[in-house]
């Protein structure tokens, strides 16, 4: 697998930012090649296999709990220096922040990363993703490493835009290799899809 490294000012990279000015969200099909996409599958099945996968909780703190009947997902959070797709991801990640800092003067001085799992009909409801009390996550991004994803799989990524409106849209990201949707955490309210097969985002 090569060193996957681009610039922050690379034009994948600011048709991202353009799109997050204009409509708060973006969508981009082909983020990640192939062999990253396909290397980082393997190393989120690895840590499930070897049990490294944790239910995820919900709430923060104190006050966080499991409650499957809400989210459903396992998850272990990624760390610089324990693999080297990991760590190509979170370098092409950090532009990605870099270029959101430099045009939409967000100030993002970090970021952090998970795999997460969805088990065979696992689910996270419809929510926002930022606690009200706290402005500190401000973009979030998913990317999938699905491979050879069909329609009966399930576990699209559902946004509701324009919520508030007459009508609101509701939006499905079809969760296929490779493909990144990033969206402003306190704005766009979505929720995970069932999936009755396992599935890597």
């Amino acid at each position: 697998m090569r060193a996957m490294q681009i610039p922050s000012d690379h034009p994948l990279l600011l048709r991202i930012v353009d799109d997050l000015a204009a409509n708060g969200w973006s969508q981009q099909n082909i983020f990640l090649p192939l062999d990253l996409t396909r290397a980082l599958a393997a190393e989120c099945r690895k840590r499930a296999a070897d049990g490294e996968l944790a239910p995820a909780a919900v709430g923060r703190g104190p006050g966080s709990e499991i409650r499957e009947g809400i989210r459903g997902d396992h998850i272990q959070w990624i760390e610089p220096g324990q693999a080297e797709a990991c760590d190509s991801y979170l370098r092409l990640m950090d532009s990605l922040r870099e270029a959101m800092n430099r045009d939409l003067f967000l100030g993002l001085e970090d970021f952090e990363s998970h795999f997460a799992m969805y088990p065979p009909g696992a689910f996270y409801l419809k929510h926002v993703d930022r606690f009200r009390d706290d402005d500190r996550r401000m973009v979030s991004a998913v990317v999938y490493l699905n491979d050879a994803w069909l329609p009966e799989h399930g576990g699209q990524l559902r946004m509701y835009l324009d919520e508030g409106a007459q009508y609101d849209t509701q939006y499905d990201v079809v969760p296929t290799g490779g493909c990144l949707v990033v969206f402003l955490s306190g704005e766009v309210p979505m929720k995970s899809c069932p999936r009755p097969v396992n599935a890597c985002r």
